[in-house]
Parts: C-alpha cells; structure tokens; sequence
C-alpha cells in the first residue's frame, strides 16, 4: 500500500488574466500552478531568495537536463548551476524554456505598430519586480508554463496552438527559499493564450 503524504495549504491565489503574481516559495514546499481554462501560458522568472543576483539560467537548466523542453522531473537552475525548484508533477506533458517573454517592443516588431500600447509581460515584470527591489538588468530568460514552442529540424522555434486543457497543472518543488515572479502573459496576438488569456490559480502546500 502506498503511502500518502498530507500536506498543509499556505497560499491560494487567483491570478486573473494578463495580471502579474509574485510569492516567496520556501524551501521544501511546493508551488502548483493550475492552468484553470486552459491554453493559457504562463511566464514565469525564479530568484534565489536571499540573494536575487542568483536566478533562473535557461542554458544551465538545458544543459544539465540535454532537453530544452520542461517536465516532470526538470530541475531549475540558477546562474551558478544551484537547483532553484524541481518539477515534481506535470500532467500538461512539456513546457516552454526558450520562447522567451512578450514586450511592446516585440509585439510592435512582429505584429505591427498598431500593438505597441498593449501590455506585455515584460512590463508585469517589472511593475511586479519593483515591489523586491528588482528592475530591467534583472530581467533573464523566463520560463513558460503551459506554452508549446517547437522547435525544429532547422532550429526554427514556432508559437502554436497549446497542448495544455483545463485542470491541467504542474508542480514546482522549492530547493532554497525562492523568489517566484510571475506574468499571466496577456499575449492576445499569437495562439499562446488561444487569442483569449484566462486566470489560472497559484497553491503553495506545505508537507505536513
């Protein structure tokens, strides 16, 4: 018979759409983002708590894991090669770590000058990074749940439609107290957020 692990909650939160979200996660618990209606992606940037110079590093992350896709069992890690949080359930099957996050800038350069007033998830960024102290030069290479990038024989990476539902989730194990920034991305221009961003809910638990 297996065991179970009971676990209490700490946080609960609604994130609505195209709206920023930050929390630090401590250490050993876990943060599940749920993706409530589906298609929606999520972007999503880690800092070392105590120390916020040390964050989420795609090329060490890829590196480690020779994949550029995320999944269960994915583990996270910083510019000094440190685990920041270990993917400990998926059930969307792969997530983004290389498409990178919308700005005006990017919006007006590939969809037209006409998009450059709508907000992006670099300005969630830094509207929720302030309130930590953290500006633009703190900005990395995000990662995004939920998002599906493939990338092709020629290295080409497309945006396309997402391989995720409603319910889907994904859990994200905290190896340090870690600093989670997150923008539930209000791309409304390519098929990320299947052209409508929805909320999705944020549950940090506890082992008990």
């Amino acid at each position: 018979m297996t065991a179970t692990i009971s676990s209490s909650v700490i946080l609960d939160e609604r994130v609505a759409a195209r709206a920023p979200w930050s929390a630090v996660v401590k250490a050993g618990d876990t943060l599940t983002i749920i993706d409530l209606e589906g298609n929606q992606a999520v972007d999503c940037i880690l800092y070392k708590a105590a120390d916020t110079a040390e964050r989420y590093s795609a090329p060490e992350t890829i590196a480690a894991q020779r994949n550029a896709y995320l999944s269960e069992g994915s583990v996270l890690r910083s510019n000094t090669g440190s685990p920041l949080m270990t993917v400990t359930f998926d059930n969307c099957g792969r997530h983004d770590t290389l498409g990178g996050a919308c700005s005006q800038e990017s919006n007006t350069l590939r969809y037209g000058h006409h998009t450059k007033h709508q907000h992006a998830c670099v300005e969630n960024f830094l509207m929720e990074g302030a309130r930590w102290g953290l500006g633009k030069r703190d900005l990395v290479s995000n990662i995004n749940w939920f998002m599906n990038v493939p990338v092709d024989l020629d290295g080409t990476l497309g945006i396309v439609d997402g391989i995720s539902g409603p319910g889907k989730k994904v859990s994200l194990r905290a190896e340090q107290d870690t600093l989670v920034l997150v923008s539930n991305c209000p791309q409304i221009n390519n098929p990320c957020n299947g052209f409508r961003p929805t909320p999705v809910r944020m549950l940090v638990t506890r082992p008990a």
